[in-house]
């Protein structure tokens, strides 16, 4: 079974639409997008959770995996594959 996977994004974000492409390339079809450029208070929530501020944040199941740099080098690492598709 896939895990969740939630990416907090805006809608002119070229690195959200870069880690959609890359989870979507992994076969992860289903991620809850959260767009905080349309609440300030969702923005607050995700800066709260992450001690980030930017976008995407990107969570694969309760594992906070970062930004699309962060899943980039995940993936080049070999690690991202694991977290997609967990033994079980």
């Amino acid at each position: 079974m896939k895990p969740h996977v939630v990416m907090y994004s805006t809608a002119v974000c070229p690195y959200c639409t870069m880690a959609e492409r890359l989870l979507k390339s992994k076969g992860i079809d289903d991620i809850e997008k959260i767009r905080v450029d349309l609440d300030p208070s969702i923005r607050e929530t995700m800066m709260q959770k992450t001690g980030r501020r930017t976008v995407p944040q990107i969570y694969i199941g309760d594992t906070h995996v970062g930004g699309f740099d962060d899943l980039s080098a995940l993936d080049r690492a070999g690690k991202l594959d694991p977290l997609l598709n967990p033994a079980g």
